[in-house]
């Protein structure tokens, strides 16, 4: 017995090592960054918390959502037979273009704008010296215009003035409408490129600072997309905002859509975009929309980051678009704000929330004027009707009616 005493407690021994070794090795494993793919050379290492799995929804059991009358009523929703004693979920579906445009404009009129309704007292007044040509400057200026347009414009105005010879509200109405429009610039592409590309979804990035609404104005847009017939999966790469996958995830459900989010606080954003734009290929889906954190645009290291969930998507497939979403009312800060991201991911739209307080309604010239980059969208709220696409004659019309 006393002879293979030695031997059992050698192999004791051995086990409680290997007992202590296995949480470690655990979790080290739990631990270790994932990231898909080669790794470029300039990309930083994850933090020890990045990585984790990534959460692919099944798609919602939906039913299209009842859709309302002019008289209040609603209309019964097509049921699918195979439906019945199963929970469903009804999926909201947005008013027509026109419609969300008509109430856009319409909110835009009652929130007086002193952009429009300021140039035309100047303007209509019976004389017109340099006084009131320093007001029209001033006012321009104060709504964001940007100095090179407002001189553009006044300039324009000034000439126009000169050969009309007349001071009619109605002359002067038209004739500032006339400039205000080619400010605008009704001849840029504002169409969504949300098409899918032979065997591969459209991929669309949405970047911006911390609220601006980007996460809402996703599932916004994935409502839009699907009223279009299109089938859409949506990246939750917001993984540092406290409910954002979440957030999104709820819009998804709204609109009937899969979410792809990571299932750990804190990780890779690069690596739940790659998964969702993934996922969109397998599903063989029409646009994959990825969520992004919100991120400030003096801050290098998050920029860089961003530029990474950029090019690691494009391991996989092009990125389509790139919208950058901005809170009109920050007006120049604004548009400091979208020369840094564009600089960075190659800003190919731009979506404007908030934009009930006209008086700064001229940041949409300056940023287009800035960057050659066209505002695709318009927000006023947090309505899920209330995004529309942009449209030069009626956001001039509406500020000056």
């Amino acid at each position: 017995m006393n002879d293979f005493l030695p031997i059992i407690l050698s192999i004791l021994a051995a086990l409680v090592v290997v007992g202590g070794l296995v949480p470690v090795l655990l979790k080290a494993r739990k631990s270790g960054a994932k990231y898909p793919g080669t790794r470029d050379a300039n990309d930083p290492l994850q933090s020890p918390a990045a990585g984790g799995g990534t959460l692919v929804e099944e798609r919602p059991d939906a039913v299209k959502a009842p859709a309302p009358t002019f008289d209040g009523t609603v209309e019964g929703a097509d049921v699918p037979d195979d439906a019945a004693g199963l929970e469903t979920i009804a999926i909201d579906t947005p008013a027509p273009v026109e419609g969300r445009l008509t109430r856009l404009r319409a909110r835009l009129v009652k929130s007086n704008s002193i952009l429009g309704k300021g140039l035309l007292a100047l303007l209509s007044g019976d004389k017109i010296d340099e006084n009131v040509w320093d007001e029209v400057e001033e006012t321009l200026l104060l709504a964001d215009l940007g100095t090179e347009p407002t001189m553009q414009l006044v300039d324009a105005l000034r000439e126009r003035v000169k050969v009309l010879g007349t001071r009619s509200p109605e002359d002067v109405k038209a004739m500032l409408r006339e400039e205000l429009i080619k400010l605008v610039d009704p001849s840029m592409d504002r169409t969504l490129n949300v098409e899918r590309k032979g065997d591969r979804p459209a991929v669309v990035l949405v970047v911006g600072v911390n609220g601006v609404g980007k996460t809402t104005t996703v599932g916004k847009l994935a409502r839009v997309l699907v009223a279009e017939d299109k089938d859409v999966l949506l990246g939750a790469a917001d993984t540092f905002r406290a409910a954002a996958a979440e957030q999104l995830a709820t819009w998804g459900q709204r609109v009937g859509v899969p979410t792809v989010r990571s299932d750990i606080d804190g990780a890779d954003p690069a690596s739940v975009a790659y998964e969702a734009v993934k996922a969109g290929i397998d599903q063989e889906v029409d646009v994959v929309m990825v969520d992004t954190a919100g991120r400030l645009q003096n801050k290098t290291g998050l920029m860089d980051e961003l530029g990474k969930v950029k090019r690691v998507i494009e391991k996989l497939a092009e990125v389509d678009e790139v919208l950058l979403v901005l809170d009109a009312t920050t007006g120049q800060n604004g548009l400091n704000q979208a020369r840094v991201f564009a600089e960075v991911v190659n800003i190919t739209g731009i979506v404007l929330t908030k934009l009930d307080g006209t008086a700064k309604g001229g940041i949409v010239v300056a940023i287009q004027k800035s960057l050659g980059v066209p505002v695709k969208l318009i927000g006023l709220g947090e309505g899920p009707d209330d995004l529309a696409p942009f449209d030069a004659e009626s956001f001039v019309d509406a500020l000056l009616n």
